[in-house]
């Protein structure tokens, strides 16, 4: 049966309405659950976001905690001490070396204020012709030099590095535009050369280069308070914040036991010598033998220690200290102190001096070539006979006499306060015992080197008793009203001879002067012991320089009371007539003349007693 067409169109439509009508719902529904699932996104992003947010706030302020703990407690102390020094700066002021005055208090070198002098054309109110006319006397400069000196530059030109104050204030009192000076302080020696051998110089960096300048550094330097000032924004200095008295500073100088009278004596009697017969080098030596201390002592040529640039580098080491020579029979009296220590020879003892003497291989002379027949040990010294020191000294065995050189000091540095001190040269035990011609050429004092002061050092030891003492120049720090307050120790004196040998000895070398080669020396009313000395000079390559000399001359005063040792030495004086008698002897005698009123030392009672004084 056949569907009516009406029915199946009324049914199309309500199932198209009907599925029409489920569509719009479902989308409702899907538009909802989009909503709801965006809604639920952006929730759960704003949470990551405020998560990462807390996140990055709670690191950093942990960071800033773990920074500030680094900052305050790990590294606290040392920022602490970095701001303190860029607050604070540490100040070491200026202290001018102490002075340096001799046995007298005259003053021998002192810190004085100098004045470096500069000029700037650009700011001259007057030519600069002008200019220069008026400077050039005053700074002892020629004008037309100046008037150069003015052109070359426009600014900072240096007129004078070191103007002492009154040259500086004639220069202000000019009133001279385009000027400036800058103060600072120059060590300044009064006595020129005077002294240059013991006190020295200090360069530009103020440090001592020689003599007690150097070697007394520690007791010529202030000490000296380094503080800690604050400073304000600018890096101003606050001087209200430093210590109360830091820039004191004492008054105490450094005393020297040289006496400058007896020093100027000493120096122009050497010259004297040294031009007449035409020398290389001298020196002169005196020595109180009771302490040591030196009166004077000069070595020539020597150098001004103001202008101390301009001088040969090689005066500035004393040579009486520095370098080694052979003293030759200035070396015999200590011989024979020796001889009779040992008891090998008496004092009336008598030798045969027949002009040679055959030592092992070698052939032994007097100095002239002479015999002196039968004479005394006195005599060996009047004469200064080689054979009859080599007949002495023959009577020690080797072994024993080295071991004597050795106590005397031989081959040592002598203890003193001298800088650059070298010590002599003695061979050795066993080459000097295997050979015979050792002990023999020591005997007449070759073979064998040692320092000028070393000998002097010695002949102390017969002046004194018999004890080797500490050869010094310096007594120690005084203060402006003479109080010592700082004095140096010596070496305890060695007691070498007796007094008994001492006194015989010294009583042979009075014979020198009274009898022998000596007599230049002599003192109306004075006894003097002495000996001469004209040795060979020894090369550096080995054996002697040929017609080359050094001769000497030692004295000791008075021979009742011996305290005093008198030397002089030239080296390589001139002529057919230099030898210790006629080169040496006539300075000693000069420092002698000058001793004796300056160290009151009264006649001599023997001789006193002859001319009938009671």
């Amino acid at each position: 049966m056949q569907k009516s067409p009406k029915k199946t169109k009324f049914r199309k439509f309500r199932n198209s309405k009907f599925t029409g009508r489920h569509e719009n719902k479902g989308d409702k529904r899907g538009l909802l659950g989009k909503l709801a699932s965006s809604i639920q996104d952006q929730t759960s992003n704003t949470k990551s976001r405020l998560f990462i947010v807390w996140g990055v706030l709670m690191a950093s302020g942990l960071g800033l905690t773990i920074n500030l703990y680094n900052l305050q407690i790990v590294k606290g102390p040392k920022l602490t001490e970095y701001a303190r020094n860029q607050q604070m700066v540490s100040v070491r002021p200026f202290m001018p070396r102490r002075p340096v005055v001799d046995r007298n208090s005259d003053l021998l070198a002192i810190d004085r204020p100098v004045y470096t002098l500069y000029a700037h054309p650009k700011l001259f109110d007057k030519s600069n012709e002008d200019m220069a006319e008026r400077l050039a006397p005053i700074l002892a400069k020629d004008t037309a030099e100046l008037v150069k000196t003015f052109q070359s530059k426009r600014s900072g030109i240096i007129l004078a590095p070191a103007l002492p104050e009154e040259i500086i204030d004639r220069v202000i009192s000019l009133r001279l535009n385009g000027l400036e000076w800058n103060q600072k302080y120059s060590r300044f020696y009064p006595p020129d050369d005077l002294v240059a051998d013991v006190v020295g110089y200090v360069n530009v960096d103020r440090r001592g280069q020689a003599g007690v300048e150097y070697s007394q550094e520690k007791l010529l330097e202030r000490p000296v308070q380094t503080v800690r000032l604050s400073r304000s924004g600018n890096g101003v200095l606050m001087p209200d914040r430093a210590p109360e008295g830091f820039l004191h500073f004492d008054d105490l100088r450094l005393q020297l036991t040289i006496d400058s009278r007896l020093q100027r004596i000493a120096r122009i009697a050497l010259k004297q010598q040294m031009e007449k017969f035409d020398a290389k080098r001298g020196a002169v030596i005196v020595m109180d033998a009771l302490d040591g201390s030196l009166l004077a002592l000069v070595s020539q040529p020597t150098y001004n220690p103001n202008e101390y640039a301009k001088s040969d580098i090689s005066l500035f080491k004393n040579w009486t200290v520095a370098d080694l020579y052979e003293p030759g029979s200035t070396f015999k009296p200590l011989n024979v102190a020796i001889a009779l220590e040992n008891g090998i020879i008496k004092p009336d003892d008598m030798f045969n001096d027949s002009g040679s003497i055959r030592v092992a291989n070698y052939t032994i002379k007097n100095a002239m070539n002479n015999g002196n027949g039968r004479i005394s040990i006195a005599q060996i010294l009047q004469y200064s006979s080689n054979i009859g020191m080599v007949q002495i000294i023959q009577r020690l065995k080797p072994s024993i006499y080295y071991n004597w050189l050795e106590r005397l000091g031989l081959g040592q540095k002598v203890d003193t306060d001298l800088p650059f001190e070298v010590g002599g040269r003695l061979k050795s035990q066993e080459e000097f015992i295997a050979s015979p011609i050792e002990a023999a050429t020591t005997s007449f004092g070759q073979g064998f080197s040692m320092t000028p002061l070393q000998l002097v050092q010695m002949h102390g030891a017969l002046a004194n008793g018999g004890k080797l003492v500490t050869p010094h120049v310096v007594r120690g720090l005084i203060d402006s009203k003479g109080q010592m307050h700082d004095s140096p120790t010596h070496t305890i004196p060695r007691q070498i001879f007796s007094t008994a040998t001492t006194q015989k000895v010294v009583e042979m070398m009075e014979t020198v002067v009274t009898q022998g080669s000596g007599k230049p020396a002599q003192i109306p009313g004075y006894r003097i012991a002495g000996k001469t000395g004209t040795a060979q000079k020894a090369s550096p390559n080995g054996g002697y320089i040929k017609g080359a000399r050094m001769t000497s001359f030692v004295a000791i005063l008075p021979v009742e009371s011996p305290r005093y040792v008198v030397f002089a030495l030239v080296d390589e004086p001139k002529g057919e007539s230099a030898y210790g008698s006629t080169v040496a002897a006539p300075i000693v005698k000069s420092v002698i003349e000058a001793l004796i009123p300056l160290e009151q030392i009264p006649p001599s009672k023997a001789i006193e007693e002859q001319k009938g004084v009671p």
